[in-house]
């Protein structure tokens, strides 16, 4: 996988043997990242984990997952802020 979707995985709690989802965001400006990502999440089965790859961290997006019942962690690599989701 690129961007190093392996890597970035076993850095996070997420589970490393569910299907993932990727959304490519780092070309879009706000508030598209996060629209985007809260319309997505809802239409993924509930053990597939989505890895965004955006510019920067998305600081707004945070308490929404959080008020949805979502765990993330955000991991800063070479080519993008990776933030992986997934459901509790």
């Amino acid at each position: 996988m690129s961007l190093a979707t392996d890597a970035v995985l076993a850095q996070t709690d997420a589970p490393a043997d569910a299907p993932t989802e990727r959304l490519d965001v780092r070309e879009l400006g706000p508030p598209k990242p996060l629209a985007e990502t809260l319309e997505l999440l809802p239409t993924l089965d509930d053990d597939t984990v989505l890895i965004q790859y955006n510019d920067r961290a998305p600081q707004h997006l945070y308490p929404k997952l959080e008020d949805r019942g979502y765990d993330y962690e955000t991991v800063d690599t070479d080519e993008a802020t990776v933030t992986v989701i997934w459901n509790r």
